[in-house]
Order: structure tokens, then sequence, then C-alpha cells
């Protein structure tokens, strides 16, 4: 039964019945002044602990969303007053299209081969 719980909790996280709107994410990214604290360009942050967030993983990006949102569970959630703030109100679509947003910059990530 954990499994299943488990399984089910992964799927509906990868966004599998869901298109993100990257528009969307642009416009949300512009309407929460993430570029205040993440930079214009969501790469150049305002200081060294702001994560750079052009270019990164669009599911890790939206789980960071998602842990910010649940910051009282010891297990998944992420303690950040000012992030917490902002994710407090985001819907799920909404935090899948600025996961999308961010993660089409250009960033400076890369796979290696």
């Amino acid at each position: 039964m954990k499994f299943i719980a488990i399984s089910i909790l992964f799927l509906a996280s990868a966004g599998l019945a869901f298109a993100a709107d990257i528009e969307a994410g642009k416009k949300l990214a512009a309407e929460r002044n993430c570029a205040t604290c993440h930079g214009p360009d969501y790469y150049s942050s305002i200081a060294p602990t702001y994560p750079r967030l052009a270019g990164q993983h669009e599911d890790y990006l939206y789980y960071a969303l998602r842990s910010y949102q649940v910051e009282t569970n010891a297990n998944y959630g992420r303690k950040n007053a000012v992030m917490g703030s902002q994710a407090k109100g985001l819907t799920d679509k909404q935090m899948r299209n600025l996961a999308a947003y961010l993660a089409s910059l250009p960033g400076p990530l890369v796979v290696k081969k």
C-alpha cells in the first residue's frame, strides 16, 4: 500500500497530465518579483547564497517550490521565510509554469556524457 501511495505521488509530481505554460511562468515570475533576489537573468543573484535558477532542472525547481509550501514537515519541507511566503499562495499549475519558465532560460548547467 505504501508503494502505491508513493508511486501515485511520484507520478503526480512528474506532471504527466499537465503541460506547463512557459509564458504564464514568465508573467508569474515578474508578478512575484523573483528577479529582485535571483537577478534580472535569474542567474546573477544579489547574494552568493541565493540560488541561480536559470537553466535549472524543471523538476527540481518544482520540487523546491513545493517544499517551501510544506516547510513545517521535517522530512520534506524547506525553511526560508522569504521563499516560504512567496510559494505559499501558488497553485500546483503556477509552480509548474514557473519551473518550466526558469528551466527554459540559458544557464550554466550541463549534462556530462
